[in-house]
């Protein structure tokens, strides 16, 4: 495969997966058809491994929120070899609060995206992906367990405990 197609695959993954979030059916065939069997999504929050239970992870986050957009940055892309590519970009979320939800009607976050994609018999898949908070605008929703993050904090996690 000439490396500016496995180049501009890998960024698709990643677009794909972007406005999938705010505009897909996140059911098993969407993940399937991002993701390798063994890949791994790591937020500050929580994180999940495996294709098996994945929509549902994602489908559950959201839920948190009566709407969302994720706009991400062109990603950039080092291939690492034929089979092996890994990427970094720059995105911001928008989350909309449920009506009713005290405080800001927006919970906004600035996060560097980074990951990992493999050539799989089905074409690019993305293998890892993990998401560092940079800034936060907005809280966060409640979790039950968790205090409410201070405005322009990021979210309590285990690790920040």
């Amino acid at each position: 495969m000439h490396p500016g197609q496995a180049t501009a695959d890998t960024r698709t993954l990643l677009d794909r997966y972007l406005i999938g979030l705010d505009d897909d059916e996140l059911d098993d065939a969407w993940a399937a058809r991002l993701f390798t069997r063994d890949a791994r999504v790591e937020f500050p929050m929580s994180g999940h491994k495996g294709l098996e239970g994945l929509a549902a992870y994602h489908r559950d986050a959201l839920a948190a929120f009566a709407a969302t957009q994720h706009l991400g940055s062109p990603a950039v892309v080092n291939l690492v070899d034929e089979g092996r590519a890994v990427l970094r970009a720059n995105l911001v979320s928008t989350h909309v609060h449920h009506p009713g939800t005290p405080g800001r009607p927006l919970f906004t976050v600035g996060t560097l995206a980074t990951g990992e994609a493999e050539l799989t018999d089905e074409g690019w898949k993305l293998s890892a992906l993990t998401f560092r908070v940079l800034w936060t605008e907005g809280n966060p929703p409640v979790v039950e367990g968790n205090p409410p993050a201070a405005e322009g904090n990021p979210p309590v996690t285990e690790e920040s405990r």
